[in-house]
């Protein structure tokens, strides 16, 4: 897709390009900023790339002020999605903290599998699942 994205770019030419500028650069600038573990370094090298071209093609002002609106509505959202994460959390408090418990049993494992992994001879001790023991309510 960003191949093709920067083949309509070279195709379009510098005038008719800069109304989609925007949607152009918004995949790219996501693949730019994400900090996933096992991210393809060819796609970061290809977004880079294709940014490059774009910002020779447009000229640096013009990309200069679409890449600050793609960066602004990322903020954007990124502001959103943590708000609303927050007053999910105070409006309800019981799916807060089925997510709050999930968190901290998939600590619990990361850090067991961390210290088998540093030491080969240690298991650590996995929590057994009983089906009907884990289906009954706590109180």
């Amino acid at each position: 897709i960003f191949k093709f994205l920067g083949a309509i770019s070279v195709d379009l030419g510098q005038d008719r390009i800069k109304p989609y500028l925007p949607t152009i650069l918004t995949p790219l600038y996501r693949e730019l900023n994400s900090n996933y573990a096992e991210q393809d370094p060819t796609l970061k090298n290809l977004s880079q790339e294709i940014i490059e071209l774009l910002k020779k093609l447009v000229g640096l002002e013009t990309f200069s002020l679409a890449f600050s609106s793609v960066q602004k509505q990322a903020n954007q959202k990124r502001a959103m999605r943590k708000k609303q994460r927050a007053l999910q959390t105070v409006a309800n408090p019981d799916i807060a903290a089925r997510r709050k418990l999930k968190r901290h049993k998939n600590k619990a494992e990361t850090r067991k599998r961390k210290i088998e992994s540093l030491r080969p001879l240690y298991k650590a001790k996995r929590h057994r699942s009983h089906a009907l023991k884990d289906l009954a309510m706590v109180e």
